[in-house]
Formats: structure tokens, C-alpha cells, sequence
């Protein structure tokens, strides 16, 4: 007989002790079936639980092949997205706070970049003309936009590669959700600045003339991480300005300037990779404080001192919102035979978004 879910509200004022004592246990009595991700930037009293940690894709792609029946994604909605599409049938995306959202990927919907599609279509034929290229930081509905229309995902570790793959096909790029991941890449590739422009969703034709279009390479979205922005070229000075010997290593969805003045730029799982294994000693990182506290811990025994870029406190807000509270309440309920907060994408959209995600992994 099917047991009604158990409400959070007996959850909600647990103290953190005992919200840790009781994931633990739901953990053991579910076993091997239920497999729980952390993105890096997860807060810590979470990410110890975890059972695998990395990036967004990388998590997806190894809970797929785990024989788990439930997908506990400790990230944000795109990321247990994601795992819905690329797990197999039988397996459940769950995540454990609906509230644990994206800022950068709501500043793309498919209604508003549909209007951009329609747009473009007074200047040039964007199904010639335009590739739609889509941050892996986006809804499943993006994914599935790109699918429909030729374009391709990319990840903050091969968005230059899905431009080549892109410009291979089409003239132009359309790039969402992340100005500066775009630009960034165009960047690499030796694309002029004065031809990559900004779509302002808000204004009418994105706020650019007719020219401006026929003479763009890239037309980058103008959307933006919240925590990235915190990051200034300023703070990269005055550091270098103490420690001359110092390196500086920033994530690409940073500011043009920032990227400009370090010395590395990458993903999560570059950051961490490089931080370990380069012989400097003394860092500074741009990205989520959660990760730059765990990356700074874990290589203090190699004498090496890393510190985090911003001088305020700077993390990413909506995924805090999944705390020991809502992880036990989640895994409780799945202990009792309840599912929660299930991810699922709609079929015909997941097939779509399939298809843009499959071109990705075939191009990288």
C-alpha cells in the first residue's frame, strides 16, 4: 500500500546534528540504490554525504552508469535535469530543494529566445545563417531548441571546440545563456571584440541595428553568473601587487577583464586539477567560495596557500538552498518508498535536448 509522503515541516527546524545522523542512516538502509551527486560549489555539510562529486555533466553522465534506481542531485534544476536526460528509463532524478535554482539560467527562457529567432529572421534566415549554441547552465527546454534547430550544448571546458564545431556548419553563433563564457571563447579563437555583440532580450532586435547583425560573429545572450560578477580585475592587482609570484586562476564565466589578467583559465574540474599539480605555491581563484575552501584545505599540506578573490563572501545562494534538512527529508521519503521532488523532463523535449547533448559529446 502506498504510504503518503512525509511532509518536510518535521524537518524544517531539525538541527544540523541530527539531520546528519538520520542521512546517514536512510543512506545505508537505501544502499545501492540511491547514488547522491555534489556539484563542487555545494556547501559542505552536504558534500561530505556525497557519493560522487564533480562537475554538472561529469555527474550526470557517471550516475547513468551506476545501477542506482534514484539520482539524488545535490546542485541546482538544470543539473538534475541533465541527469534526467542522459539516465537510463528506469532510473529518477530527484532534487531535494525545487528552490535551488540558476540566476544565469533564467536569464535565458525559451519563449525569449524563440522572439530572438523570429528577430534575427527580419535580417538574415537564422536556420542558414545562425547556430544556436546553448551553456550546459540552461533548461532543458534551451537543450531542446538547440536540437530542433541544429545547434549544440557546450560546457565552461569545451565551448571553444563547439565554436569551431559550430562555425563549421553556420556563419554566425547565437550564445546563451553566458555572455562572457561566449566571449571568452570567441576570444580564444582570434574573433575580433567588435564582433561579438550583446542581445538584450529586453529591447526590441536584442537592441542592435541591422548592421550590427550582418557584421557579428557571435551574438552573445546577456546573461551573467551572479558569483562571477562579484569578481574584479582590481582585486587580481592588488594581490599580484603582494605576492608578485603568485598565480591567478580564474573560471571563465568571469569578466572579460579577469580572464584577461590571469594566469589560467578554467572549468571546476580544471581549477582543481591545475591548483594541485602546478608547482606555485601561493593562488588566487575566481570562482564559488564553497569549492575555493575545500581546494585551499586540500592542498595546504603541499605548502601551497590559496585564496579566495573576492573580498566579500561570495557563493552560489540557490544552491545552498539544499541543506541536511531537505537531504534527509528527501532521503526518508525515498527510504519509506516515497519519491519527491522528481526531475522529469517531458519525452519530446528530452529527445531534443538528447540530440543537442549527443552532438557535444560526438564533437568534444
Amino acid at each position: 500500500m502506498q504510504v503518503a509522503p512525509i511532509a518536510f515541516d518535521q524537518f524544517n527546524a531539525l538541527a544540523d546534528q541530527d539531520a546528519q545522523a538520520r542521512i546517514e542512516a536512510a543512506k545505508a538502509r537505501l544502499g545501492k540504490r540511491a547514488v547522491l551527486l555534489c556539484h563542487h560549489y555545494q556547501r559542505a555539510d552536504v558534500y561530505r554525504h556525497a557519493d560522487i562529486t564533480g562537475d554538472s555533466l561529469k555527474l550526470s553522465r557517471l550516475a547513468s552508469q551506476t545501477e542506482a534506481e534514484y539520482i539524488v542531485f545535490c546542485g541546482v534544476h538544470f543539473m538534475a535535469e541533465v541527469a534526467d536526460i542522459l539516465s537510463r528509463p528506469e532510473q529518477i532524478s530527484i532534487l531535494p530543494d525545487m528552490a535551488a535554482g540558476c540566476s544565469m539560467a533564467d536569464m535565458a527562457s525559451r519563449a525569449k529566445v524563440e522572439r530572438c529567432w523570429r528577430e534575427l529572421a527580419e535580417v538574415l534566415d537564422p536556420d542558414e545563417k545562425v547556430t544556436p549554441v546553448t551553456y550546459i547552465n540552461s533548461a532543458a527546454d534551451l537543450k531542446a531548441f538547440c536540437g530542433e534547430h541544429g545547434g549544440i550544448v557546450c560546457t565552461s571546458s569545451n565551448a571553444p571546440k563547439i565554436l569551431q564545431w559550430s562555425f563549421a556548419r553556420r556563419e554566425k553563433v547565437l550564445f546563451f545563456p553566458d555572455q562572457h563564457l561566449g566571449r571568452w571563447s570567441g576570444h580564444k579563437m582570434g574573433i575580433p571584440l567588435d564582433e561579438m555583440v550583446i542581445w538584450n532580450p529586453d529591447l526590441e532586435m536584442g537592441g542592435l541595428t541591422p548592421e550590427q547583425i550582418r557584421r557579428a560573429k557571435i551574438i552573445l545572450w546577456h546573461g551573467y553568473c551572479s558569483v562571477h560578477q562579484m569578481f574584479q580585475k582590481s582585486q587580481i592587482d592588488r594581490f599580484r601587487a603582494q605576492w608578485p609570484d603568485g598565480k591567478v586562476i580564474s573560471h571563465p564565466e568571469c569578466s572579460f577583464e579577469v580572464c584577461a589578467a590571469s594566469d589560467y583559465i578554467g572549468s571546476t574540474e580544471t581549477i582543481l586539477r591545475t591548483v594541485h599539480d602546478e608547482p606555485h605555491t601561493r593562488w588566487i581563484v575566481g570562482t564559488e567560495l564553497n569549492l575555493v575552501d575545500r581546494l585551499a584545505e586540500e592542498v595546504k599540506p603541499q605548502g601551497k596557500t590559496v585564496q579566495f578573490m573576492a573580498g566579500t563572501v561570495c557563493m552560489c545562494s540557490t544552491m545552498q538552498r539544499i541543506d541536511p534538512q531537505h537531504l534527509a527529508w528527501t532521503l526518508e521519503n525515498l527510504v519509506a518508498g516515497n519519491v519527491v521532488n522528481r526531475i522529469s523532463v517531458p519525452a519530446h523535449e528530452a529527445g531534443l535536448a538528447r540530440i543537442a547533448l549527443e552532438r557535444m559529446l560526438d564533437a568534444s
